[in-house]
């Protein structure tokens, strides 16, 4: 092999290392940093615990209200049954 020849290769293994690093530098360049990862990890988990416990608050007062319609409806119902019955029974007579 000659001197030439040899540094032909050379150069070639160089300009092959600047690519394989420039490729490197841009796909490190699109990494995110762990302490950015983690501080997005711990907002997304606080984001998913408020939401859980709005849920649960929303079901109980979904559950209050559903509570609080029966116990309407039925207090109608005690009401005015009476005066049904009476004017069903006064209408037969």
């Amino acid at each position: 092999m000659s001197n030439g020849e040899l540094g032909r290769l050379i150069q070639s293994l160089r300009e092959d290392m600047r690519e394989d690093l420039g490729q490197l530098n841009s796909r490190l360049d699109k990494v995110v940093q762990v302490e950015v990862y983690n501080i997005e990890k711990t907002t997304i988990a606080e984001r998913v615990a408020a939401l859980e416990t709005q849920r649960e608050k929303d079901a109980e007062r979904i559950l209050a209200t559903r509570r609080w319609m029966i116990g309407v409806v039925i207090t109608v119902v005690a009401v005015l049954l009476p005066y049904l019955t009476a004017i069903v029974t006064g209408a037969k007579a």
